[in-house]
């Protein structure tokens, strides 16, 4: 666990979604900037309110005006008083400090840079063909692929992309300071790349077009989850990023994207055109890059990280696993008895979790590996690297995944068993956390219990890697 991520201290308070704030880097504030810029211009079609945003942060260099056209074309001029702040949240950089700026906290947990968001969208909106959208992928995740492949070659391929973040306030967020050495490509670009790509994507294929920007926003960034969670919710938001961004994207193809993105730089910049060598070994450094894209952004589920949802420090030394492990055991978190369907309710449960654990057991933290919620999300416990106290006599040799809810008579949602059936265990595997051929246990085989529950159990038996061991007594 990094210095950053011990040290920064969250206020977290539960809230409803996507209600009004103060200004700061939330989506909310965004989205309520964007909507003061259309009510300043009825009737001023989405693909203006972009090209004004643009124009208002100096988005307009040689490798954008070729796909989006000149920013500076645009005759709609945005009020002085919002041009500062829409100039600091769509012009990323990271500072020295670690700070990531350009980017925003949105309601369901996670942080995405606004350019490649709003990149994608453009390009959408200027789609002359229903689901072919010029330089969307260029704009969006290929450009900046591209240059951290590249920079980054001879780096391990777990630095190439990445790092997350922490907030220094989940209600009022001013500053996201990264948790680790900084790529140049973080997880909050690489979520504003999906989302430019599924935005922009479904803005093309709609034969007309007359929803405004800031609606778009609030349909995909703000929707309030019903008791089933995810199972019934509609296809397009943000919590589904991940799973429409694999139902769209070729990885070979978003590979050969960064590298036409190289060219198109070399081209605009007067540079010679690549010989067929040098572009062969291009495109070899792109495939193995992309090897990890697909792992940590597409085979494996977005992760909340212990710092979002305001955990207390670790008490003592961790205990370090030795990898890989050969178990998965699951358990039921029994209480809190309900599903949590929204990162403020997941991130109150997992706080009172941890005081359980550490107050009245006395453990040294929160007990579980990771634990699932019914919001989309996998919370991190004692993650990847520390062992846990979630299965007793059996902690050092595999990992603790907790369901939120009590499922004694009724099981998860089909989305939350499925990220961890299928999406967490295959992440553990390709990271070469869990070996290939691990033991998925309830909690009830291997320790005197009725976790996790006689319906979950029951249905964890039917999933691969599920086996029968003896029970200790």
């Amino acid at each position: 666990m990094s210095h950053w991520t011990r040290t920064l201290t969250l206020l977290v308070v539960l809230g409803s979604t996507c209600t009004e704030a103060s200004s700061s880097w939330h989506m909310d504030d965004f989205i309520k900037v964007v909507k003061q810029v259309e009510d300043r211009n009825p009737g001023l079609e989405p693909v203006a309110v972009l090209k004004s945003l643009r124009r208002a942060a100096g988005l307009n260099d040689a490798f954008i005006q070729h796909f989006l056209g000149d920013a500076n074309s645009s005759t709609t001029d945005v009020d002085a008083s919002l041009s500062d702040y829409i100039g600091k949240a769509l012009r990323h950089r990271v500072a020295e400090d670690a700070r990531e700026e350009g980017v925003v906290l949105t309601s369901d947990g996670t942080t995405v840079a606004l350019r490649p968001l709003l990149l994608g969208i453009e390009a959408g909106f200027l789609s002359k063909s229903r689901g072919r959208v010029q330089g969307l992928y260029q704009l969006s995740l290929a450009k900046d692929l591209g240059l951290s492949f590249r920079h980054f070659h001879s780096f391990p391929l777990s630095r190439r992309l990445g790092p997350d973040g922490c907030w220094d306030s989940v209600t009022s967020p001013q500053i996201f300071v990264l948790s680790d050495s900084p790529s140049l490509l973080t997880n909050a670009q690489v979520n504003g790349g999906m989302d430019g790509v599924v935005l922009g994507m479904e803005v093309s294929e709609k034969p007309r077009r007359p929803i405004k920007l800031s609606a778009l926003l609030t349909t995909y960034y703000c929707h309030q989850m019903e008791t089933d969670g995810l199972d019934t919710a509609p296809r397009l938001i943000s919590p589904r990023r991940r799973e429409n961004f694999r139902g769209l994207v070729v990885p070979p193809l978003l590979a050969r994207q960064a590298v036409k993105s190289v060219e198109l730089q070399r081209r605009l910049k007067g540079h010679p055109k690549m010989d067929t060598k040098e572009k062969k070994q291009l495109m070899a450094v792109m495939n193995e890059g992309m090897k990890e894209f697909v792992h940590k952004y597409m085979d494996c589920p977005a992760i909340v990280p212990r710092c979002m949802w305001g955990a207390e420090p670790y008490r003592g030394t961790p205990t370090n696993l030795v990898l890989p492990l050969s178990f998965m055991y699951i358990h039921h978190t029994y209480t809190p008895s309900q599903p949590c369907l929204t990162f403020q309710q997941c991130s109150a449960d997992m706080r009172s979790m941890q005081r359980f654990h550490q107050e009245d057991r006395g453990w040294d933290d929160i007990g579980y590996s990771f634990v699932a919620g019914s919001d989309g999300y996998i919370y991190e416990g004692r993650g990847w690297h520390w062992q846990g106290a979630h299965t007793f006599g059996h902690n050092s040799k595999g990992y603790g995944v907790s369901f939120i809810g009590d499922y004694s008579s009724s099981l998860p949602s089909q989305n939350s068993m499925g990220l961890v059936r299928d999406n967490l265990a295959s992440c553990a595997v390709g990271g070469g956390r869990l070996v290939p051929n691990f033991t998925l246990q309830g909690h009830r085989q291997v320790v005197s219990t009725s976790c996790p529950g006689d319906a979950l159990y029951n249905e964890i038996r039917g999933w691969e890697h599920f086996g029968e061991v003896k029970k200790r007594n």
